[in-house]
């Protein structure tokens, strides 16, 4: 009975034993950039060990740049190009993966594609901290060969970098689920106010904008226009009364206006333009710009000053220049002098019907566009030193 005794007891100890897990994975944060190096035979005789960047890219946490060696890094390969990634932010150790590529750019006979060198499989360690900041490859191509392949188009090569950072992490233990959930609604308040604007239900003011009337909130007007509240509580506020005549606006922009207030949402043009308008819809992004401006909308002007940047071209920049100016759109008109100055000629600017409205409406502009352009050119020269 006693060793009967004995063997339950050495059974009930084993079943009592439990396994647990900690778990240790590593934290990863990736980035690619592509540096393009326009004027590639002018950068050829630059010099053994003297190369031109990249600008700076944060990947990680960490600032990183690619430098490009025409005439190679050391002696052994003057007759190659070398390419490295160096890592800028100093004091750091970063564990990373990275790889370095030409692209074939595309032509009449296919589309681009990439020709990768032999990169590292396993992760390396940029050091700025030890002097091992800058990893790649010396030898990384052979000019004779370059120059022989369809990886130069117009005089311009294209350098790939896909980086990936490693963070090592402690190992975690595991967390107990929780075995009762509330689930919380998702927050509706955004949707309430557009439903209480387009209901107009308890509105206490409209708005004659042309033949159409908009029904509104004041105290949500104010909350988010310092001109509406100016307007409507100022010293002037007990004489507007409860329609207000708007002058010199769009329909289009008005309801527009409303709908960003309301929601913090940019309108789609599709919603708010429900009538036969044919204006075109840079003309409605121009008047929603406008209104904005005239009630201080800062955040839905800059919205409109990305669209308009993101669709430069050579033929309407004058004309949007122009319009930057007289709107006081400053980082749209930085944009615009950014563009001029980086085309290869003027003559499409120059012929544009813009152009001539831009020389009499805004001539001190000029000297904006030179300066920068000098400054640009100063800057390049200092980094080629």
């Amino acid at each position: 009975m006693a060793a009967a005794s004995s063997q339950s007891t050495r059974r009930t100890t084993a079943a009592a034993t439990t396994t647990t897990t900690s778990t240790c994975a590593p934290e990863t944060a990736k980035g690619a950039r592509v540096f393009r190096i326009e004027g590639y035979n002018m950068y050829k005789g630059l010099g053994v060990g003297r190369f031109i960047q990249s600008a700076p890219f944060a990947v990680g946490g960490y600032d990183w740049r690619i430098c490009y060696y025409p005439d190679g890094d050391v002696e052994s390969s003057k007759d190659c190009v070398s390419v490295h990634l160096e890592l800028m932010t100093e004091g750091a150790d970063v564990r990373a993966l990275y790889s370095l590529t030409l692209i074939r750019q595309a032509t009449a006979a296919g589309s681009s594609a990439y020709f990768m060198w032999a990169n590292p499989t396993e992760p390396v360690v940029f050091s700025s901290a030890h002097g091992t900041s800058a990893r790649g490859f010396s030898r990384f191509a052979k000019r004779s060969v370059l120059e022989a392949s369809t990886y130069i188009v117009g005089d311009t090569i294209l350098i790939s970098c896909e980086l990936t950072v490693i963070r090592l992490k402690e190992a975690q233990a595991p967390q107990p689920e929780a075995r009762f959930v509330v689930r919380v609604p998702f927050l509706g308040l955004m949707d309430d106010l557009k439903n209480l604007l387009e209901t107009g239900e308890e509105a206490d003011v409209s708005f004659k904008v042309r033949d159409e009337v908009f029904h509104a909130h004041k105290l949500i007007l104010a909350m988010r226009s310092p001109v509406f509240k100016a307007t409507l509580y100022g010293p002037m506020g007990d004489n507007c009364g409860e329609s207000i005549t708007i002058e010199d606006m769009h329909p289009v922009a008005f309801r527009g206006l409303l709908h960003f207030i309301y929601t913090d949402e940019f309108p789609e043009l599709d919603d708010i333009d429900d009538d036969d308008d044919e204006d075109e819809e840079e003309d409605m992004i121009q008047h929603l710009l406008v209104a904005a401006d005239r009630y201080g909308m800062e955040r839905m002007k800059l919205m409109c000053e990305r669209i308009f940047s993101e669709c430069l071209d050579s033929k309407t920049v004058a004309t949007t220049l122009a319009f930057a100016d007289q709107y006081n759109c400053s980082q749209l008109k930085d944009a615009c002098i950014g563009f001029i100055n980086s085309l290869d000629t003027m003559d499409p600017v120059l012929s544009s019907t813009g152009y001539e409205h831009l020389k009499r409406a805004c001539p001190n502009i000029f000297v904006d566009i030179w300066e920068k352009a000098a400054k640009a050119r100063k800057n390049y020269s200092f980094k080629l030193q």
